[in-house]
């Protein structure tokens, strides 16, 4: 047994005080011996199998929360030591309670005391989606919504923080072997939500005051399907097995997949030069789906790329940012249409990640997403690419790349 799965059980268990081994994906002796003492603390059955009744022991610590009734005799401080929480994150969690007079068989949301979000391990659209759910319980002030759905029926899941008028988004995993901008996205989501349940500040910018100044919105993951491709592969009972390893060159490994599920590099698939990226195409031999760089059969042919522009044209943005990876540079301009502050902003950018203020070359002049938006509304648009390396970037890579982003991400609602 072995997988991004085992990598997640393997992850919760070592936050929770047990010891797995290494966080490897590799169902071994100690991630079984650890099943067990997991198991006899809960009173399971020790048999090293995560069947229903241990994943149902396990699954609200991977949610975060638990779902508690209150009983008579109770106070919010002595729920707070059970769960090793505080009473402040559970009044955050359930803001209509009074914690002085306490409804016998209410029942009440409980965060534990750990972070939700993961990030020393491949992160899935399945673990996106039980950060969403326990972030939105964690708190509720976040809003969540879809702006559509992939190829494979995958939710394109949309976050929305803040009340203030301007309005930015930020976009990741547009390429499917890029996924580590995904929990970037997804662990400043939960550090800023911290940070404004608490009236706090993040980097010394005080988070209530970007609420009422900005409302970002973000969607973490792009291409679902991609990424799940990427991470775990494709079954050979899955009806898209065949052509998959056709269009990978008939490698099941698919490590170097950039596109969505039919083969099409979403971003590329974006009106902005689109036309002539088709002639570039032809001299580098794409001649139709593969794992990178086919443009498509027209500008916005795939859901994605197309729920990602329709959800643009909706609101007016006064700032985007899309998340890839590779070279930690910060591109900017597109065919001088950008508008005059735009590298104003982005030296301020690249001043607080380290990151330098470049223009792309190649394939990557084309048909980009902040491309479009440049093209379309003449203002601010950046491609963010952090890392270094050969993609996908080990997660190892995280800290650094999360450390070099904070700040950006934060200034990005402001300036």
């Amino acid at each position: 047994m072995r997988g991004s799965d085992v990598a997640e059980l393997q992850s919760i268990l070592q936050l929770i005080g047990y010891r797995p081994g290494a966080i490897d994906g590799i169902f071994g002796n100690q991630t079984e011996e650890a099943v067990k003492a997991f198991q006899r603390n809960n009173a399971l059955t020790a048999d090293g199998i995560v069947g229903p009744a241990t994943y149902a022991k396990l699954e609200p610590i991977l949610l975060g929360y638990d779902l508690y009734t209150i009983k008579k005799g109770d106070t919010l401080f002595n729920i707070a030591q059970q769960y090793h929480t505080t009473v402040y994150a559970i009044t955050t969690a359930n803001p209509d309670i009074n914690p002085f007079f306490l409804n016998v068989g209410e029942e009440i949301i409980v965060p534990y005391g750990i972070d939700l979000v993961q990030t020393n391990i491949p992160y899935t659209y399945d673990v996106m989606e039980k950060d969403i759910r326990g972030l939105q319980m964690r708190y509720p002030f976040l809003e969540v919504s879809t702006i559509g759905q992939s190829a494979e029926g995958r939710n394109l899941y949309l976050i929305k923080l803040g009340s203030g008028p301007r309005e930015v988004f930020y976009n990741a995993s547009h390429h499917a072997n890029e996924w580590i901008t995904s929990p970037v996205l997804m662990k400043w989501v939960e550090n800023f939500s911290k940070a404004f349940a608490r009236d706090g500040t993040m980097r010394g910018y005080p988070a209530r005051t970007i609420w009422e100044q900005a409302t970002i919105y973000i969607v973490p993951m792009v291409n679902p399907d991609g990424v799940e491709l990427v991470i775990n592969g494709v079954s050979a009972e899955n009806t898209r097995y065949r052509q998959l390893v056709e269009w990978n060159n008939g490698n099941t490994d698919f490590s170097n997949w950039k596109a969505n599920i039919r083969g099409v590099d979403l971003n590329r698939n974006y009106d902005a030069s689109w036309e002539e990226y088709k002639e570039v195409e032809s001299l580098l031999g794409i001649d139709g789906p593969g794992p990178y760089l086919y443009g498509g059969p027209y500008p916005e042919s795939e859901p994605e790329s197309k729920a990602v522009a329709d959800f643009t044209r909706s609101r007016n943005f006064r700032l985007v940012l899309a998340y890839h990876t590779q070279g930690e540079v910060i591109f900017w301009n597109y065919r001088n249409l950008q508008p005059p502050e735009a590298l104003r902003i982005g030296e301020i950018f690249a001043s607080v990640s380290g990151y330098s203020l470049d223009e792309p070359v190649g394939p990557a002049l084309y048909a980009g997403y902040k491309d479009w938006f440049i093209k379309e509304y003449r203002k601010p648009g950046y491609t963010i690419e952090v890392g270094r390396g050969v993609n996908p970037l080990p997660i190892s890579q995280f800290d650094k790349i999360y450390e070099d982003n904070e700040e950006l991400l934060l200034l990005a609602a402001l300036v």
